[in-house]
């Protein structure tokens, strides 16, 4: 009687750990996937799965950071087309018409940068309080020439909706405008008071530093860098900025090429970190590949 009861207990364990064994892909298991920046295999488990709205936005933008922009935005369209009124969806078929628009030529690029800034706009209008959407259209807006819709006083009207949501952004965007007018001095300012607002912002330190190296004020820029990495000293963003100023400025290039061969290697990147492709071809434009 024993025995049967074990034998029994052993074929419930080994029935359980089968069907465990043999679950289905999930959502969650591919939203870890891209957490982890393993695209490929969250696209994988998404092809797995029924398409609804949630899974073709996922699917979206694991495309769009695989370097996949038409597939991206073929994902996030279909997200749209189920759910119209999700403000983020929206922001992502931006991002991936814009990555388009990057890599076509004149005239596809015009049509998918006009497609860019009509989603990022619809994405505002239905969320003002979206910060991602609020970012993307106002670097839209102070890049695009006019006759695409750009323009510098429909990046100042978004201005005082950042500020609501970022105090230490809004100073960045007002920081932005005065760099693209060429008024160095404001640029300077604006930036250094975005570290005021945000003093423990590694992201804030480099938008200064990169600011004060393309101004070739490389000491500067290179005493910011080292605030920066005194404050995160492991964060993946510093590793490669570091690297990015010392090949853009020809120096230290035996040692930027050692950084950027860390970071391709690195396994705690983020979605919100430079993409390994980017460091490759970094890596490759120094003469290290």
């Amino acid at each position: 009687m024993f025995r049967v009861a074990r034998l029994t207990a052993f074929a419930v364990m080994l029935f359980s750990i089968s069907a465990w064994a043999v679950q289905p892909a999930t959502l969650q298991q591919a939203q870890d996937y891209y957490n982890h920046t393993d695209y490929k295999a969250a696209i994988s488990l998404l092809e797995q799965l029924p398409k609804n709205a949630r899974s073709l936005e996922l699917l979206g933008r694991c495309y769009l950071m695989d370097a996949e922009y038409k597939k991206a935005t073929e994902a996030l369209e279909k997200a749209v087309a189920l759910d119209p009124q999700n403000s983020m969806t929206l922001t992502w078929l931006g991002r991936a018409e814009g990555r388009r628009a990057e890599t076509s030529m004149a005239l596809g690029g015009i049509s998918h940068a006009t497609k860019a800034r009509e989603y990022l706009e619809k994405a505002v209008q239905l969320n003002p309080a979206n910060k991602d959407a609020l970012d993307d259209l106002f670097d839209y807006y102070i890049q695009a020439p006019g006759f695409m819709g750009g323009g510098f006083d429909k990046a100042h009207k978004l201005i005082p909706l950042i500020e609501k949501l970022d105090p230490a952004e809004a100073h960045f965007a007002t920081g932005r405008m005065a760099e693209q007018r060429k008024d160095f001095d404001t640029a300077e300012a604006q930036f250094r008071r975005t570290v005021e607002l945000a003093p423990t912002s590694v992201g804030r330190m480099l938008d200064l530093a990169r600011f004060l190296a393309k101004r070739n004020r490389v000491e500067d820029s290179e005493r910011v860098y080292q605030e920066a990495a005194r404050i995160s000293p492991n964060s993946p963003r510093v590793i490669f900025a570091r690297a990015e100023l010392w090949i853009q400025s020809n120096r230290n290039v035996a040692q930027a090429r050692a950084l950027l061969q860390k970071y391709i290697t690195l396994n705690n990147l983020t979605p919100n970190d430079p993409q390994r492709s980017d460091a490759i071809a970094l890596l490759k434009k120094s003469g290290g590949i």
